[in-house]
């Protein structure tokens, strides 16, 4: 098939079915290629960028799926593991005295230090402060003692069956010259802990 591109010009267009044919078929081509080009652009371009999007969707869902089933399959452990971490709480929370143990901690905490050889020179419970479900009750202490004394006053603390932490810790000499016998002045903050009961939950809040 020849087609000579000089005579288009002298083809009558309101008379295109006596063209020679090969330029009937190159304007038949032509149009094919100019329909297929515009469906693409308006039609085929949105359906693809409707495709990705749904293709991306479905990843997403499927990742989806995979981490719920794998949740699903590990939900009894998940279930075990909480209801230790109940358990473990339910321990905590037993060692927090409630308000009526309160006093009976103060004097535990006063005949360690005694029973380990100190001497108190105070020993003053300061205004609690109420925290989510518990309050923390600071105690200034400070005592009188060697390092050896010192030392067991605070394990004996530790190992009380109630939590009492120990903060600020600070050891100087005696100023009255008794560092010379082996005393020394410790001043301390000691932290006991109790749990609120509902009504002071919801007074706090």
């Amino acid at each position: 098939m020849n087609l000579d591109l000089s005579k288009i010009n002298e083809l009558d267009f309101s008379n295109i079915h006596n063209w020679p044919l090969p330029a009937r078929i190159f304007v038949i081509v032509l149009v094919a290629v100019a329909v297929a080009f515009l469906g693409y652009w308006f039609d085929i371009k949105d359906q693809q960028a409707n495709l990705q999007k749904v293709e991306r969707k479905e990843q997403e869902l499927k990742s989806e799926f995979e981490t719920k089933a794998a949740k699903a399959a590990n939900l009894e452990a998940y279930k075990q593991q909480l209801e230790e971490m109940r358990q473990s709480f339910g321990t905590m929370l037993r060692q927090l005295p409630n308000k009526t143990e309160v006093a009976e901690l103060l004097v535990d905490v006063s005949q360690t230090g005694l029973a380990s050889g100190l001497e108190f020179e105070l020993f003053k419970p300061e205004n609690e402060i109420p925290r989510d479900f518990y309050a923390e009750l600071p105690i200034s202490i400070r005592v009188r003692g060697s390092y050896h004394e010192f030392g067991n006053f605070v394990s004996g603390v530790a190992a009380l069956p109630r939590i009492v932490t120990i903060h600020d810790i600070g050891i100087a000499p005696s100023k009255d010259g008794q560092e010379s016998q082996g005393q020394l002045i410790m001043e301390l903050t000691a932290k006991t802990y109790r749990y609120l009961d509902e009504d002071e939950e919801e007074a706090g809040k």
